[in-house]
């Protein structure tokens, strides 16, 4: 399906989801199978692949802005992955009423960063958004990253019931679900997650970070959760994967608290291949990429490689 006729579809499903009762009262009932509207087709966000360029960048700054540059710049640089007119949509890790300090959440200033980056290359439009698990408004200020984003030229968008769309994921778990409706109604999606132990998938870093997407009761994908992350990474497929190590959560995650759970680690990494993105980053918790299950489901999935240095890879001095 092309773009236009994709988001045309989509935006026909809402329409009709209005006209036939609202997905606000859908959201209240939290009952699934009360819509409508159904979408799909899978977008297509990715970029070509260019074997000029590593599918993994590793920088090391203490100032996060220049980290992200300096990674950005070796993957090809922003213009590789955003054009003039581009509506695109940032997905950081908002998900806790936590300080920048504490790990919880992707750092305020490499959100900003991206924004201005996506601005500068010609984007009409640059969305952040998230779905929090503690109260949205609070995780978004109390990280920073509300005011860093929108100072930087962004729209933030907090979910509302009316925001949802019904998509039919295909997944052998994750089947028809509700998903906020600005990741699936853009052009490019940018996924920006930060590094973190997690008490159930032993890490979360970019193919966790899409949970954030999905509305409704997630907790009922717990007990088979690694195929629920495989299913939605397969239907979900970033435009770029800019994962956040410069605070690391080793223990209590993913909500966190103390201080001394959290090492200074001061590195940023971009990637075109989310499994190996994610293979990289769980190293940072002591863990190699096939020792976490999500991670191996989503590399038979064909979703990537596990194999981070196969798939290319640098560190930028």
């Amino acid at each position: 399906m092309e773009r236009r006729e994709f988001l045309k579809k989509t935006g026909q499903a809402a329409a009709l989801a209005a006209v036939t009762g609202g997905l606000g009262l859908v959201f209240h009932n939290r009952e699934t199978s009360a819509y409508h509207p159904l979408v799909a087709a899978s977008p297509d966000f990715t970029i070509p692949a260019d074997p000029l360029f590593p599918t993994v960048a590793l920088a090391r700054r203490d100032d996060p802005a220049q980290a992200l540059q300096a990674a950005l710049d070796a993957v090809g640089g922003i213009t590789r992955f955003i054009h003039t007119g581009d509506r695109v949509t940032i997905k950081p890790n908002v998900g806790w009423d936590r300080t920048m300090e504490q790990g919880a959440n992707t750092h305020p200033v490499l959100v900003a960063e991206m924004v201005r980056r996506c601005l500068d290359a010609g984007a009409a439009e640059v969305i952040v958004s998230d779905i929090s698990c503690n109260d949205p408004r609070r995780c978004f200020l109390r990280s920073g990253i509300r005011d860093a984003a929108e100072k930087a030229g962004a729209k933030v968008i907090l979910p509302v019931d009316e925001d949802f769309l019904q998509i039919d994921i295909g997944g052998e778990l994750l089947t028809v679900w509700p998903v906020l409706k600005h990741f699936v109604e853009t052009d490019r999606l940018i996924n920006m997650p930060i590094v973190k132990q997690h008490s159930l998938t032993r890490c979360t870093i970019g193919l966790k970070n899409l949970y954030g997407i999905l509305g409704g009761r997630r907790n009922q994908l717990h007990q088979q959760i690694d195929q629920s992350l495989a299913d939605l990474a397969s239907y979900f497929r970033p435009t770029l994967t800019v994962v956040d190590a410069t605070r690391v959560m080793h223990r209590g995650g993913p909500q966190g608290g103390s201080l001394d759970d959290v090492t200074i680690e001061n590195t940023v990494f971009c990637a075109t291949d989310p499994v190996a993105a994610d293979s990289r980053g769980a190293e940072f918790l002591g863990l190699r990429g096939d020792q976490v299950p999500h991670l191996v489901l989503a590399e038979k999935s064909g979703i990537g490689t596990v194999d981070y240095r196969a798939a290319g890879y640098v560190e930028v001095a």
